[in-house]
C-alpha cells in the first residue's frame, strides 16, 4: 500500500491553510477525477457512464486540497455551462446564465477522492452536488478535515467509506442524502498508523444500476 494517497496533480498549499478554506463551504450552497462520482435516487452510490456501483465498505480518501465551490447551469439534462474553483479562492464572479438554463445558475460545491481498497482500488472520482443534502455532506467532511488539521497538520487525508442518510419528504416520499463516514486520518504519502486487515471481498458480481 505505499504511495497510498498520490493524488494526480493535487497543487498542494502548505497545509495550514486549508482550515480557513475549509469552513468557507456553506450548507446552503488538475484533472477533477476520472469518474463521477455520485448517489443515485434509489441510495446507491454509483460511477461512470455505466452506474457501476461502489463496492461496499470499500474505503476512500479524499484529497484535502481539492475541495471546490462554484455555481453550474444545467439546461435539459446536459451541463450548459460550470464555474469552480478552489474553496480557497472567492467564488466565481458570474454573468448571465446561458439560454435554456432550467434554473439559472445553481451553486455547486464538490471534492476529489481516491480508493484505496477493493476492485476499484487507485480509481480517482469527482463529487459535486448542487442538492441541499450534498452540500451538508461536503460542507461536514470539510469542517472535520479543518479541525483535523487544526490539531494535526501531519494527517490532513480522511479516509471514509460511502454511506447514506435519508428523510422524508411529504411529495417525493423518501429522499436519500450522501454521507461521507470518516474512519481515520492518514499523511498525504504515509499508512495508516495501524493497518486493520480487510474482510475478503464477496464473490458476487458487480451490480449496474440504471441512470
Amino acid at each position: 500500500m505505499s504511495n497510498l494517497v498520490a493524488f494526480s496533480q493535487a497543487g498542494l498549499p502548505a497545509v495550514s491553510t486549508l482550515s480557513t478554506a475549509l469552513r468557507s463551504i456553506q450548507a446552503d450552497v488538475g484533472p477533477a477525477g476520472v469518474v463521477i462520482l455520485k448517489m443515485d435516487k434509489t441510495g446507491h452510490w454509483v460511477f461512470g457512464a455505466d452506474q457501476t456501483e461502489v463496492e461496499e465498505d470499500s474505503k476512500w480518501a479524499i484529497n484535502p486540497f481539492s475541495f471546490v465551490h462554484g455555481f453550474i447551469a444545467w439546461g435539459d439534462g446536459e451541463v450548459l455551462a460550470e464555474k469552480m474553483t478552489s474553496v480557497s479562492q472567492p467564488l466565481p464572479e458570474l454573468d448571465e446564465a446561458p439560454p435554456g438554463a432550467k434554473k439559472g445558475w445553481e451553486t455547486q460545491v464538490g471534492l476529489s477522492l481516491k480508493c484505496i481498497s477493493g476492485e476499484d482500488k487507485g480509481m480517482e472520482a469527482r463529487f459535486t452536488t448542487t442538492s441541499v443534502g450534498g452540500k451538508k455532506a461536503v460542507q461536514t467532511v470539510a469542517i472535520a478535515l479543518a479541525e483535523q488539521v487544526e490539531k494535526d497538520q501531519s494527517k490532513p487525508v480522511a479516509i471514509v467509506r460511502l454511506r447514506k442518510d435519508h428523510y422524508s419528504h411529504k411529495s417525493y416520499g423518501k429522499i436519500y442524502t450522501p454521507v461521507f463516514e470518516v474512519i481515520e486520518w492518514i499523511s498525504m504519502d504515509g499508512e495508516p498508523e495501524t493497518p486493520k486487515a480487510e474482510a475478503p471481498a464477496a464473490p458476487a458480481g458487480r451490480r449496474r444500476r440504471s441512470a
